[in-house]
């Protein structure tokens, strides 16, 4: 992947950004009058691939593999590094063809040397890749990514995708830290989450439709544009939680594609996810307004997503799969058509605790 080609990815990303839809403007909480609870008694601690985290939401994968791409990472990783936040790397292909170019990821681990972080790389990578990744960043954990839209879209990707799910299982099977398995924003079914759970997958980020949308991206790099039908592919991020609800229990759910402010987290949350994953959001403020004010910003999210659990009588972050959720437009017209009773949200303050 050429260094220009990743700039363009953050371009195009920073330009995009706020234009989608996410569909969790179609879920409400119900509120009920009377809190029980007081600030001080609210957690928002949460525990994704075999840690702890104080905060429940997280610097996503976004870039890496160029000069430019390298100080949006050392930007990034200041963030991660003040602020206490877990943070995944782009993906780490670019290098391990490149070693020259290994420096703009391997800047995330400089910057912050006591940082829980996470490298990426696609499915289409054996085992001894993986490992290369982890070793090249001293991550913690990993991710493989899934994109098989964008690949298709794009003029250079991807055409074979036979050895995917061996893949996977080599990495999760061998690699030596969690594994966590990721689309890069066209959602994810149930089916899709089972085979997952099936191979051995015990984390999922479902990262769905309504943030940076990769096929429109790499159909603006094609000279005829002609993939543009391709511009609404694949599932929300609150609809694939809506479908994969019923795995909660047996897999540990992420969310991320299009998440901006606390109400959607807190909603996320409800829909069974454990964690939140956000790129966009970082990545517009870092650009624009800087490191000191994201991490400003991060304490406020923090703060306003207590106040919202206080308010929902939630005091920790499992305690949001017992609030009531009112589901209109397309999540209810996907539920109905996938047999998803949704009764089961909206009736939960009535069952026990």
């Amino acid at each position: 992947m050429s260094t220009s080609r990743k700039d363009d990815h953050v371009n195009a990303a920073f330009k995009q950004y706020q234009t989608n839809p996410t569909d969790f403007e179609s879920i409400r909480f119900i509120h009920h009058s009377i809190p029980k609870y007081n600030l001080s008694d609210i957690n928002i601690e949460t525990s994704i691939l075999n840690h702890q985290l104080t905060t429940p939401f997280y610097i996503n994968a976004m870039t890496g593999g160029s000069e430019w791409t390298a100080q949006v990472n050392k930007q990034l990783a200041m963030v991660a590094k003040e602020a206490q936040l877990m943070m995944a790397t782009g993906s780490i292909s670019a290098a391990i063809k490149d070693p020259k170019v290994a420096h703009s990821f391997q800047i995330a681990r400089e910057v912050n040397p006591d940082g829980f972080l996470l490298a990426n790389l696609g499915a289409n990578h054996p085992l001894e890749n993986a490992k290369k990744a982890v070793d090249l960043i001293d991550a913690d954990a990993f991710q493989i990514h899934l994109n098989s839209p964008q690949e298709i879209v794009m003029p250079e990707g991807d055409r074979e995708f036979r050895e995917f799910e061996d893949h996977i299982g080599e990495i999760v099977h061998g690699l030596g830290v969690p594994v966590m398995i990721k689309e890069v924003g066209f959602g994810m079914s149930s089916e899709t989450v089972q085979r997952l759970i099936d191979i051995g997958v015990s984390t999922v980020d479902v990262s769905g439709f309504g943030g940076t949308n990769f096929a429109t991206i790499e159909n603006s790099r094609r000279e005829k544009e002609d993939f543009a039908f391709l511009g609404d592919w694949g599932q929300s991020t609150a609809v694939s939680l809506i479908d994969n609800y019923h795995l909660k229990d047996v897999v540990d759910l992420v969310a991320s594609g299009g998440i901006k402010h606390p109400l959607q987290m807190t909603k996320a949350f409800a829909l069974g996810a454990k964690a939140v994953g956000m790129s966009g959001e970082f990545l517009q403020r870092v650009l624009t307004k800087g490191v000191d004010d994201t991490v400003e910003q991060v304490h406020a999210w923090e703060e306003q997503l207590k106040l919202i659990m206080l308010m929902l009588n939630a005091p920790t972050i499992p305690d949001l799969l017992h609030t009531d959720l009112i589901f209109t437009d397309f999540p209810k017209e996907w539920a109905e058509q996938r047999h998803i009773d949704l009764s089961m949200f909206n009736t939960r303050s009535h069952h026990a605790h």
